[in-house]
């Protein structure tokens, strides 16, 4: 191999060193920024957090927090949109432990209830989302989330049941308000255990009447 291009390979390649490197250390800085900005969100709000608290928490710069995040909304969102998936894959998972279509539906919905008490989904996804994102952004935010989950989850029903199709956008919106009031229900109870315990027996109660019906559709 001629000098000129021997050199040439050492330079290369010591660029590329250097630039995962830097990537490396970008996507520790943002990790850390998330997680520490996570666990103040949740002890303390949106409002009772400071930029200069979650800085000092991640150990970097206010510079190295602007580099990743324009603004506190901006880190909040952040927060909320991985809270909010880490929540739907968890749900996730617990459905793919069954194949029957009620089995399903009765754990995603004790899944969910139980996610509903975690002190980080209740105070950033239900208390504080709302009035740091705005309700209509958190809204569109919660539903991109988790209403496919439930879709899913309905239509297996209507099926198990021998038909529905027509109904199941109805059937989904339906059900989909029904959990999400329960959440609320649950997030703003004194009693979170109690009240997740009156909306699984309520919420189990009209599928098992669903589940009685000859046909639908």
């Amino acid at each position: 191999m001629p000098p000129h291009a021997r050199v040439t390979k050492t330079v290369l390649r010591t660029a590329r060193a250097k630039t995962s490197r830097r990537q490396d250390y970008s996507s520790s800085t943002k990790r850390a920024l998330l997680d520490n900005a996570t666990q103040l969100f949740t002890d303390h709000g949106y409002a009772g957090t400071s930029l200069d608290e979650v800085v000092a928490a991640a150990r970097v710069t206010k510079g190295a927090l602007y580099h990743h995040f324009p603004s506190k909304l901006a880190l909040f969102e952040s927060v909320f949109l991985r809270v909010q998936e880490g929540t739907t894959a968890d749900i996730e998972k617990a459905l793919a432990a069954s194949k029957d279509p009620w089995e399903r539906a009765q754990i995603g919905l004790e899944k969910f209830l139980e996610v509903c008490r975690e002190p980080e989904f209740r105070r950033i996804c239900m208390q504080e989302g709302p009035v740091a994102l705005g309700h209509e952004r958190w809204q569109e935010a919660e539903r991109a989330a988790s209403f496919g989950m439930v879709q899913r989850v309905v239509d297996d029903l209507l099926s198990d049941l021998g038909g529905g199709d027509e109904l199941g956008n109805a059937f989904a919106a339906v059900f989909y308000g029904a959990i999400r009031s329960a959440s609320e229900y649950v997030a703003d109870a004194e009693d979170p255990d109690a009240a997740s315990d009156e909306v699984q027996a309520t919420i189990g109660a009209l599928l098992a009447g669903l589940r009685l019906l000859p046909t639908v559709g």
